[in-house]
């Protein structure tokens, strides 16, 4: 048992300068593509721009820290997820592939009215919908002209004191009702 315990806190200097390296190597390649593919690579607009974040720090930790895989395929590995995130981008151009790939805006609130059925689509509690109210100062449910529940998962809080103020409809725009 002690010898295991011991494998936990030991390691030699070469496979500590491939970790360092490998290291070098794989920020150096993420400052690249990131730079040739745009910041939306790390956005959070999409699941599919989820899952590129996920997929990228997964490179990144096996990259680093397998000594099975190594600099060379880690770089390959990055430069084809980014690829895949570019080709993806450039295809939500067609509609079939932007419902595959994004997610829709659904409006929790149309002025006063709590739409339950919606809060229930996207799992947000009547709590945290006041939580999300409070956050915006909302004084008065009448200053509410709509909330949403963003493609991100945020919740957008759209209100004004102001009464007669109405809400331009082009906000709305694709958000489900």
């Amino acid at each position: 048992m002690s010898s295991s315990f011991e494998k936990w806190f030991s390691t030699d200097w070469v496979t500590l300068l491939a970790i360092v390296l490998s290291a070098v190597g794989i920020y150096i390649a993420i400052i690249v593509f990131t730079r040739l593919a745009g910041k939306r690579s790390f956005s959070k607009m999409s699941s599919f721009d989820f899952a590129m974040t996920v997929a990228v720090g997964s490179v990144i930790a096996t990259t680093v820290l397998s000594a099975s895989v190594s600099l060379l395929e880690g770089i390959i590995g990055l430069a084809s997820i980014y690829l895949l995130q570019l080709s993806v981008a450039l295809l939500r151009r067609f509609e079939f592939i932007k419902a595959a790939v994004d997610n829709s805006p659904l409006l929790l609130m149309n002025g006063t009215e709590i739409l339950h059925k919606n809060l229930k689509k996207a799992r947000v509690s009547e709590d945290d919908l006041r939580s999300k109210l409070r956050e915006a100062n909302v004084l008065k449910l009448q200053q509410v002209r709509a909330v949403i529940f963003e493609t991100t998962g945020d919740i957008s809080v759209l209100h004004t004191s102001d009464e007669e103020t109405e809400l331009e409809q082009w906000l709305l725009k694709n958000v489900k009702k």
